[in-house]
């Protein structure tokens, strides 16, 4: 039978530095942490889980809430996530937010079930959020945030990724531009708007009523809203969508009527999904980090776990616009004030 003591031996390291490998200890030094690793792949090592967790008091497994598995971004970032917790020897369950998904999380943790929880698809008002913070609970926040909430929070500038939009349609020359919504309470949705409207302003052009709609990032709402606004009389010319997922319905709807893309209509999504680089869509798309969001979300979580004390960290990661087909122009260069800003560095 393997010991912990074989895999020590095997991989060149301490018996101590093999328990915190297992017990996800963020100190360890990743290429230390990959040899432990290795070494237990290569025997099936399989370490005892309750003896372990008798003695550790942890159960090295991690639960994860998230919305809308059927939405193509959340398998994505559950498989980053996945990876990370991989790589610091901790498991995954996973909840559904729907209905007593975030309550059961909660039980999880409480009967030590899970050591902590990333939540990925919190929102305004979130009363299971608010009764973990109460509570104390190891919970990090993962791409949605909330700006009062006091807990660890790993997201994405969606304030600027909406800003890198509205620089680039209306430096193109578009004068006629649509938007697509997402829901109205989710962070992502809400900072994605509020960067593409104050910079449209800022470029002295403001969004017509009739060229905005909610979407609430699903595919088919996304196609009937785009099909009204072609039939406006003076129809958009690039649409901007608050996710990949409507910005596949915006397609869909556009070649439905007839109306070619990018030819007459530029599409924009959010996100940049696998499926965006499709030759169906070849979506210009914003994108986010995902790996790196999961990776330091998910460190976050465990030295949380491991430091109740540590003050709140807020971390925040810069998207960029990845063009392809679906606006047929390549990247413009920055604002001429972004340069200057920049020009001494």
């Amino acid at each position: 039978m393997v010991t912990s003591r074989d895999i020590a031996q095997r991989a060149g390291v301490s018996q101590a530095t093999v328990s915190r490998v297992l017990q996800g200890n963020s100190r360890v030094a990743p290429d230390t942490r990959e040899r432990v690793l290795a070494a237990m792949r290569a025997t099936d090592y399989r370490p005892h889980a309750a003896a372990r967790a008798m003695k550790t008091r942890r159960s090295q497994t991690i639960g994860v809430v998230i919305a809308d598995i059927t939405n193509p971004f959340y398998p994505e970032l559950l498989e980053a996530v996945s990876h990370a917790l991989d790589q610091s020897g901790q498991r995954m369950i996973l909840w559904n937010s729907a209905g007593p998904g975030e309550y059961s999380a909660l039980q999880a943790i409480r009967e030590g079930s899970v050591d902590g929880l990333l939540f990925t698809t919190v929102t305004e008002g979130a009363a299971p959020l608010t009764e973990a913070l109460v509570h104390e609970e190891p919970v990090v926040l993962l791409h949605r945030g909330l700006e009062e909430a006091q807990c660890d929070q790993v997201v994405s500038d969606n304030v600027a990724g909406g800003s890198i939009v509205a620089d680039y349609l209306v430096r193109a020359g578009h004068e006629h531009i649509g938007y697509l919504q997402g829901p109205e309470l989710p962070s992502t949705a809400v900072h994605r708007e509020r960067g593409f409207r104050r910079r449209l302003h800022q470029l002295g052009m403001d969004l017509r009523p009739e060229l905005v709609g909610r979407a609430g990032f699903q595919h088919d709402t996304a196609r009937t809203l785009i099909r009204s606004m072609l039939h406006e009389p003076v129809p958009p010319t690039a649409v901007f969508c608050a996710n990949d997922l409507a910005a596949f319905g915006a397609i869909d709807g556009a070649r439905s009527l007839g109306v070619h893309v990018p030819e007459d209509l530029w599409v924009v999504g959010y996100d940049d999904i696998a499926m965006a680089a499709w030759d169906s869509f070849n979506l210009t798309s914003v994108r986010q980090p995902i790996a790196d969001l999961a990776h330091t979300a998910v460190q976050l979580l465990l030295e949380r776990i491991t430091d109740p004390d540590l003050p709140v960290r807020h971390e925040l990661f810069t998207n960029s616009l990845t063009v392809r087909g679906s606006t047929a122009h390549t990247p413009l260069d920055p604002p001429a004030e972004q340069r200057d800003s920049h020009a001494d560095d």
